[in-house]
């Protein structure tokens, strides 16, 4: 059974830091995309960073700067390292995986994690 586990939430300071990971298994490896995106109250889930098999990593505007992800292959793992956190960083952080292309969205995921940030 293939699964993606989260883990590294809590609740932070305004300025703060947290790292996220995840691990991938029940026989998959070596997925093509591993990434984060989160879902904050009434809003629709969105990217926040992804890193491909190539090295290449991508990260949304709004958190440049701030957050690093990295992967261990070895491990079947993607983390998410998260600084200098703001309250509108609050919100469910899950994680994804693929073989395939980006363009044709994470074929897994995880329950998901969540992160509050007060202020």
């Amino acid at each position: 059974q293939v699964q993606l586990v989260e883990s590294g939430g809590g609740l932070v300071q305004a300025g703060g830091s947290l790292k996220l990971s995840c691990v991938a298994s029940g026989g998959i490896s070596n997925l093509n995309v591993m990434g984060w995106y989160r879902q904050a109250p009434g809003s629709q889930r969105e990217m926040v960073a992804r890193s491909f098999s190539s090295g290449t990593t991508q990260y949304a505007d709004f958190v440049k700067g701030r957050f690093t992800i990295s992967r261990d292959n070895a491990k079947n793992a993607v983390y998410l390292q998260m600084n200098s956190l703001k309250p509108e960083d609050t919100g469910v952080y899950y994680c994804g995986g693929t073989y395939f292309p980006v363009s044709s969205g994470m074929a897994y995921w995880g329950k998901g994690t969540l992160v509050t940030v007060s202020s």
